[in-house]
């Protein structure tokens, strides 16, 4: 039983390194901007001793530079979701309307990748439909990085846009739509981490068929999970050590399986929520003419450079999303 032990061990270390991770994600960024401050302070209370040009503009800077930091950490502080320091697996798929809205689709494909891009994160395409004429019907692309999911599920639902099609030979204003879906990313293999304290184990006389023996000696064995409350039990073996061993299997076959319904539970809610996104409730609208104006409905930010935001310049629309809802919208 020596293997079991230490791969549970193992199992529970390497869970306590990935949280002791998250958590000093969020203290050591903390801790720096605290000692920022501290200086600040320091440094103006020089000032105010012996006036320093040099040191006032020394504050300035330092000023600006934390003016510029502290969105971005209590941007962080907000992806509390159980999913949203995983990577994202975004799926783009063009509305009716045929080449128009294709392009549409691709425009927005185009737009995540270039935030990627900005960010550091990697993109990789996993599948993609091209259009007959022009654009895509559909893609889904990995976004590997660091709470990539966490700030793209502000950016699930439907995607409006108008303007003059390029491809109308009347030049007429049109209006076409993208949904936009996201998925977090989860390890392809489960692992069960099984505590010591987490299992009460009895031991009792096996019943039915094997001798004296079997009837004689407690070598059957009973093990309860104390926080699933899954019970198994084992008498096939004379020895209480085999039986130990196979209910330990047993139970971790049970758990594995709870994973597994836990998991399709979340995916049925997220692909319940996707059934949600209809064409006639975007979330955000794009308008190229008359205007340009891109307005997210959700949050009431209106942002009149539409290029600079299919660009990937979309971040004030993801903290003006998690401001106001915070993880409220994080599947539990």
């Amino acid at each position: 039983m020596s293997e079991p032990g230490f791969w549970d061990d193992h199992e529970r270390a390497q869970a306590v390194i990935q949280e002791v991770k998250k958590l000093r994600e969020t203290v050591e960024p903390l801790d720096r901007i605290g000692g920022r401050v501290r200086s600040l302070q320091e440094l103006e209370e020089l000032l105010e001793l012996e006036p320093d040009p040099s040191m006032e503009a020394e504050i300035d800077r330092e000023l600006g530079e934390l003016d510029e930091e502290l969105p971005a950490f209590e941007l962080r502080a907000m992806l509390n979701g159980p999913d949203d320091h995983r990577g994202a697996m975004v799926e783009i798929s063009a509305g009716a309307g045929g080449t128009e809205a294709q392009d549409w689709a691709s425009m927005i494909l185009r737009m995540y990748t270039r935030w990627a891009e900005r960010r550091g994160y990697s993109i990789e395409v996993l599948d993609m439909s091209e259009g007959e004429e022009a654009g895509i019907k559909g893609a889904m692309v990995e976004i590997e990085g660091e709470y990539a999911y966490g700030f793209l599920r502000a950016e699930a639902g439907v995607h409006r846009l108008v303007r003059i099609s390029p491809f109308d030979s009347q030049a007429r204003r049109h209006t076409s739509f993208a949904s936009v879906f996201v998925y977090p990313m989860v390890d392809d293999e489960i692992t069960i981490d099984i505590r010591d304290d987490d299992i009460k184990m009895d031991v009792f006389r096996a019943s039915g068929a094997g001798g004296q023996h079997v009837n004689k000696t407690s070598s059957a064995v009973r093990i309860t999970h104390i926080p699933s409350g899954i019970v198994v039990s084992c008498q096939q073996e004379r020895s209480q050590f085999k039986n130990k061993a196979t209910a330990m299997k047993m139970l971790r076959n049970a758990l594995y399986q709870r994973e597994v319904e836990e998991r399709e539970r979340k995916k049925a809610a997220l692909d319940a929520s996707k059934s949600d996104v209809s064409f006639g409730s975007q979330i955000r609208s794009y308008v190229f003419q008359p205007y340009t104006m891109v307005n997210d409905h959700r949050t009431e930010l209106k942002i009149t450079d539409v290029q600079k935001v299919m660009d990937g310049a979309i971040d004030p629309f993801i903290e003006a999303y998690h401001r106001k809802f915070g993880a409220s919208e994080a599947v539990a």
